[in-house]
């Protein structure tokens, strides 16, 4: 990709605002444009990094009573229905930090404050 020097310091503008190295910045657009990956930067990783590992554990105690249930064992109600109510909070918690990623991101690319 060739750009003009006004266009060149624009992108490592833009790059430095995101948290990112200008490669790290095209390559990002370039995949988010083409669909394949959304935009993010290191503090938005982690964050998702971290909801992963929530929605894991909340995971494995679903799994936990699924397999109790196969099993012909009792399971007290509000052990599932705690379990329920937090996967649901999870899964809540990533729509919304998602949503607040994309603005972000799209604000960044645009150059402005967030």
């Amino acid at each position: 990709i060739r750009f003009a020097e006004d266009e060149i310091s624009a992108v490592e503008t833009a790059a430095e605002r995101a948290g990112l190295s200008v490669s790290a910045f095209i390559r990002s657009l370039s995949l988010e444009g083409a669909g394949v990956r959304p935009f993010m930067n290191r503090e938005d990783r982690a964050v998702l990094e971290m909801l992963i590992q929530d929605m894991r554990v909340v995971g494995g105690n679903l799994n936990q009573i699924a397999r109790a249930l196969n099993g012909s064992r009792s399971v007290a109600g509000s052990d599932l229905k705690g379990a329920i109510d937090d996967a649901r909070a999870i899964a809540t918690t990533v729509a919304v930090e998602l949503a607040a990623m994309t603005k972000r991101a799209g604000a960044a690319r645009r150059g402005e404050a967030t």
